[in-house]
């Protein structure tokens, strides 16, 4: 179990690759330039053409001449330093692990230490981990532009910090306990959630109560006339038998009496405040969570109004024992704070942390790009999310038989805890994409794969695989296995599988909670059904030998056994569950062993499931460029047709190829869903489950990828009851 820090096992060969790279650097930075400029993306095109004598166009007529003849000048470097750099490949590392110390915000969080996370105590209950998965289009620039992108490694940079800003915003749970409150549903919630975020998530995580107020942009919206206690019209409630008669907040109210839950901007409850969901700044005497009598303050709970001075009774729905608030907020970034400032964009003046200026700000971040300017740097950190969770027994399933939430979100979800890239191809990206993602998750893998000709066929390898593995957990072990059958321009990258070993917990016993993580992205070529079933094959192969390795079977005298909490799968397999021309991979022994949230069975996807696979030629309209508009237009049937690839039978069964903008054709299904996250509760321990609680699909890399993200959290129950 050796993870590998240096690229190379000595010092002399990470110099000499040094060496060759600074030689091959010029060359392969003009030709990319060269053929970048022959390249134009759809914006770039549009531009030109309400525009034919731009200075834009002019900067194309001139650089391409120099671009070629610097090139062809710096070609005999690059050829001297290729021959120097491809027989180092034979003995080149097939991965990078890198650990970042915490921040203060994932020190509070229990990441702090080598030991991080993974050295907490594991819950009896059980606890639940959140996965994402999201292909970003990091292909050097030349390259990307057939996918109508460009400027990767601005890119790069931003696709980090919308990944990390979306991961650390503020969460604020609410648990319930009462089993007789079971009329208590998220939508019962909207005058607390409205002003975070569009839903709510159920959880089973029972944690102790703790408060972390952290500084926020956003401001609430304007508070409904809903008691946060009941859906409107319960007639059992303890506090009124109808909204009129609400003592909080009576609809009829003139206002002279303050809510100490969320007043609309009064005296005394009302009033200010951005850090607490329920009052305003001042407002804290009167606050029934944060006074020192309210929720969670001394026994007195002096302040209620439901009860006053008088001892707190079981039936107060403010100051119920099963009644739980905990809200937590990160730090901000000081160094976004310096780049905000040093662009002249800081967050105080034009709101980049509040939702209304989002796609305002998204905007910008193109419009900068073009004009060789600075990227707008939309920070969502300060976005909370609003979660009301529920314990088992009271526990309301929102959408049908599925049992668990699914939505489109504009986010990244909140507390994110595993992060699975892939087509991270840019060596220069990656180092800036690591950064970035290093101010929020401790452990990443980069730089995976192989280059040359070693253990990955007889094609010579000049890209990596694409893959990045980041960690809020620490990585145990980890093993990259290259496919051996690409074919075509995908033989040209050392496509694979990342396997990884995280520790999650420690039990009372000192056994070790683990979970097993596989990342990885499967042959592109439509038609080549043959070879991703065969890579499929490989991948559970590949799989099952590597948990075997690296299981701690406790057979030692002081070598206690490993237990698994979960096997999780993410990547993009390049092929959906519904195109006529994907069944072969849709009847794979895959989905006998690990399960799909998304499908029904082979060829039918559940109706809410979406395609991840976006139209290319409309990333760049202003219907689809920012995370809420995209989020839109995905919950939107006909709207988000515009927008997807479909399968190619039933595109082309209408005269059309991959994109569908501007057509107003009967499409069927919800486009073509490549990226996945599967698991399997196969191999846990006896009593263990692994259910999944919510799944979303995210937007919040509009306008840098032509992929939506996918993630999802996943709860292993252990059986036990809280003590």
């Amino acid at each position: 179990m050796v993870l590998y820090t240096t690229p190379y096992p000595s010092a002399c060969l990470h110099f000499l690759d040094g060496l060759s790279w600074s030689l091959v650097f010029p060359c392969y930075w003009l030709l990319d330039r060269l053929l970048a400029s022959c390249v134009a993306t759809s914006l770039e095109k549009r531009r030109r053409s309400q525009d034919p004598c731009s200075f834009l166009s002019l900067c194309v007529l001139v650089s391409v001449p120099l671009y070629l003849l610097f090139f062809l000048l710096s070609l005999p470097f690059g050829l001297l330093g290729f021959l120097l750099w491809a027989p180092l490949q034979a003995v080149r590392q097939p991965y990078l692990y890198t650990y970042s110390r915490p921040d203060k915000h994932q020190a509070e969080q229990g990441a702090a230490g080598p030991g991080g996370a993974g050295s907490a105590e594991w819950r009896p209950q059980g606890r639940s981990f959140c996965f994402c998965s999201a292909n970003v289009c990091l292909l050097p620039d030349a390259l990307a532009r057939f996918n109508n992108l460009t400027d990767t490694q601005s890119r790069a940079r931003e696709v980090g910090r919308r990944i990390r800003n979306g991961a650390s915003r503020p969460q604020i749970k609410i648990y319930i306990d009462s089993p007789t409150n079971t009329s208590i549903s998220a939508a019962s919630f909207s005058s607390l959630a409205a002003g975070f975020r569009r839903t709510s998530s159920l959880d089973q995580r029972p944690e102790p109560s703790h408060v972390t107020n952290g500084p926020t942009d956003t401001e609430a919206e304007p508070p409904t006339h809903e008691c946060p206690a009941h859906p409107s019209g319960a007639a059992d409630c303890p506090l009124h038998q109808g909204p009129s008669d609400c003592p909080l907040h009576s609809e009829g109210a003139d206002g002279s009496t303050p809510c100490p839950l969320h007043s609309a901007g009064g005296d005394g409850g009302g009033g200010g405040g951005s850090d607490c969901p329920m009052h305003s700044a001042g407002g804290t005497s009167r606050c029934a969570v944060h006074s020192p009598g309210g929720a969670q303050g001394s026994p007195g709970h002096h302040d209620c109004p439901m009860h006053g001075d008088a001892k707190p009774t079981s039936d107060c729905p403010l100051h119920n024992p099963g009644v739980q608030i905990s809200i937590s907020a990160p730090e901000p970034d000081p160094q976004d704070e310096e780049g905000d400032a040093e662009s002249g964009n800081p967050r105080g003046q034009d709101g980049a942390g509040d939702t209304g200026s989002m796609g305002e700000s998204y905007t910008r971040y193109h419009a900068a790009g073009d004009a060789g300017g600075t990227y707008s740097n939309n920070t969502l950190s300060h976005v909370p999310r609003t979660s009301i969770f529920k314990r088992p027994g009271g526990r309301k399933r929102r959408h049908g038989d599925d049992g668990f939430d699914h939505d489109v979100s504009a986010f990244f979800p909140a507390n994110l805890d595993f992060l699975a890239l892939q087509e991270v191809f840019d060596h220069g990206s990656t180092t800036r994409l690591r950064q970035q993602l290093h101010r929020y998750f401790p452990y990443v893998l980069s730089d995976v794969g192989r280059y040359g000709w070693k253990g990955c066929g007889s094609s010579f390898k000049f890209l990596n695989s694409g893959l990045m593995l980041a960690s809020r957990y620490p990585i145990l072990d980890a093993r990259f296995q290259c496919y051996p059958n690409g074919r075509g321009e995908d033989a040209l990258a050392s496509k694979g599988a990342l396997f990884a070993k995280v520790q999650v917990g420690t039990s009372h016993q000192d056994q070790r909670v683990v979970g097993y993580l596989t990342s990885t992205h499967l042959h592109a070529i439509e038609g080549d059904a043959s070879v991703r079933c065969e890579q499929l094959d490989l991948l559970l192969q590949w799989g099952a030998e590597f948990r075997q390795s690296s299981f701690r079977s406790g057979e030692g005298e002081k070598v206690l056994e490993d237990l698994v909490a979960f096997d999780v799968i993410l990547g993009d397999l390049n092929f959906d569950n519904c195109s006529s021309e994907d069944k072969l991979e849709q009847q794979h022994a895959l989905f006998t062993q690990y399960k799909d949230p998304c499908r029904l069975g082979p060829g039918e996807d559940k109706p809410w499931a979406l395609g991840t696979l976006l139209d290319q030629s409309g990333l760049y309209d202003e219907e689809a460029n920012s995370p809420e508009s995209l989020q839109k237009v995905m919950e939107n049937e006909e709207a988000r047709k515009e927008y997807l690839v479909f399968p190619p039978s039933k595109a082309q069964s209408h005269g059309g190829g991959g994109g569908q903008k501007g057509r107003k054709i009967p499409l069927k299904g919800n486009g073509r869903r490549i990226d996945y996250i599967l698991y399997s509760d196969e191999g846990l321990q006896p009593d263990w489950k692994l259910d999944i609680e919510e799944f979303s699909f995210v937007t919040q890399l509009a306008g840098i990828t032509d992929h939506l993200s996918v993630a999802a959290r996943l709860a292993v129950s252990t059986g036990e009851e809280e003590p």
